[in-house]
């Protein structure tokens, strides 16, 4: 997902351009505005953590890009261009460090886990595999 501070700085298409060069297919996009039940029941595993509220806040400052890739390894291959959550400590090259500001302004989020990565491809796009 592109959060909203890559979407207000124009980046969609140079992180989908990374993405694509790094050998994933985009099967499904979309962009919406998040309410804030929806950011919360997306970000639902971090409720009563120190950061939740400023996360779910930042969320809701313009839309998101919701993506859903295919590729081999998927989720530990785009953790890793993705980086770091801390743009400061992201490795050199990553999107988080490329574009990234701040640990909640980092341009974008992506699964961490293959059974997050099927829970947000459902959240967003539905119970439909993929469109071709």
């Amino acid at each position: 997902m592109i959060k909203p501070d890559g979407v207000k700085k124009s980046l969609i298409g140079e992180i989908l351009n990374i993405v694509e060069k790094n050998g994933f297919k985009i099967t499904n996009i979309k962009m919406e505005r998040f309410t804030r039940e929806k950011a919360e029941k997306f970000y639902e595993m971090h409720r009563g953590k120190v950061f939740f509220e400023k996360l779910i806040n930042f969320m809701l400052t313009g839309p998101v890009v919701a993506v859903r890739l295919e590729g081999e390894n998927a989720v530990e291959r785009l953790r890793k261009i993705v980086g770091s959550t801390d743009p400061e400590k992201a490795e050199e090259g990553s999107i988080r460090r490329m574009f990234g500001t701040n640990v909640t302004v980092n341009a974008v989020h992506a699964s961490d886990t293959p059974e997050n990565a099927e829970r947000e491809i459902r959240f967003f796009f539905g119970e439909e595999k993929w469109v071709d």
